[in-house]
């Protein structure tokens, strides 16, 4: 059975910057986008093609890093070099600036909801991880300020079902967080990877989670429950060799499995798993690749978390990019 990545639409999304970015709306419809612009765009589908419905300008003084929808679609948050996080309100003209999160030292490299959408989280390069909570009132206060990297906190993500964040550092290192007491703390630190950890993300069931390096690979990590109720967490899979640079970037598709990645080699990869392959060690193989998906870095892969094979990646050219993954 062979499985094909085609290209749908290529968009000059931050034109003369990098797009560093790309995040789809929760019923994926909306497609955001950030970059060194200092902008956000939001594209939507019209007809057979995408066009751009609304410029968030104005929230930022620098690069904007990464993007994230609420779980109810409403909101956006924005993680900036500015060292702030912006949240932004969807109205009838589009989006508007709801508040600015201020605190962290320096750059702010990641931003992410819960599952709940009460709780959002920001990490940055001042080594930290704060947890910031949300009341009826769209009002934001920070609960907990986090400091178990020793390094650069490059990405935040929470599992799809529990209160469990985990954060990926320039240290090499993976935490997972879990909230005891009304005090988060840090609960495992995964160790394995041999150079920076750029992005992780959780399989659906949210009992595996990927991770993927500047050591150019993809680690596949299972939970295992403790009898302390503790989590523990060990590398099952790693896939090496198929990477000829950094890997930026991760994303597991909730609906079909497949993994995907973004690389420093302009590549975007596809991976699945084989069935049959015991799920103590799966075996996870290549099933389709683009090797010059853009002429320069890909740093992010991202799947439509409704429209089944639908990937989005975009680059350090400025573009984004829309694939159909499918078996032939």
């Amino acid at each position: 059975m062979k499985e094909t990545l085609t290209l749908l639409h290529r968009l000059s999304a931050h034109p003369d910057s990098r797009c560093w970015f790309v995040a789809w709306s929760p019923n994926g419809t909306l497609l955001a986008s950030c970059g060194g612009d200092k902008a956000i765009r939001i594209w939507g589908r019209e007809g057979d093609s995408w066009v751009c419905k609304s410029v968030l300008e104005d929230g930022h003084q620098r690069t904007v890093r990464k993007v994230a929808w609420s779980p109810c679609g409403n909101y956006l948050a924005s993680a900036s070099f500015d060292a702030t996080t912006c949240i932004w309100k969807k109205n009838n003209e589009g989006f508007e600036s709801l508040t600015v999160l201020e605190g962290h030292e320096n750059e702010v490299k990641c931003v992410a909801w819960a599952p709940s959408g009460n709780l959002l989280a920001t990490c940055s390069r001042d080594k930290s991880v704060w947890i910031w909570e949300v009341d009826e009132e769209d009002e934001y206060e920070c609960v907990t300020v986090l400091n178990s990297h020793t390094q650069d906190v490059k990405h935040v993500a929470w599992h799809p079902t529990r209160e469990l964040l985990a954060s990926a550092s320039y240290d090499n290192n993976i935490c997972i967080y879990k909230e005891e007491d009304d005090d988060w703390e840090c609960r495992a630190t995964l160790e394995g990877h041999t150079s920076t950890v750029w992005s992780l993300c959780f399989d659906a069931t949210g009992q595996r989670m990927a991770s993927c390096s500047d050591d150019r690979t993809v680690k596949i990590w299972k939970e295992y429950p403790s009898e302390s109720g503790d989590t523990s967490w060990k590398c099952v899979c790693t896939l090496s060799g198929y990477h000829g640079r950094t890997v930026y970037d991760v994303s597991w598709c909730p609906l079909t499995g497949a993994l995907a990645t973004a690389c420093g080699d302009d590549a975007v990869r596809v991976f699945r798993e084989d069935v049959t392959s015991n799920p103590e060690e799966p075996v996870f193989s290549l099933v389709a690749q683009v090797t010059k998906a853009h002429n320069q870095d890909v740093n992010c892969a991202s799947w439509n978390p409704k429209e089944a094979g639908i990937l989005a990646s975009c680059s350090d050219n400025g573009e984004l990019a829309i694939w159909r993954f499918k078996e032939d």
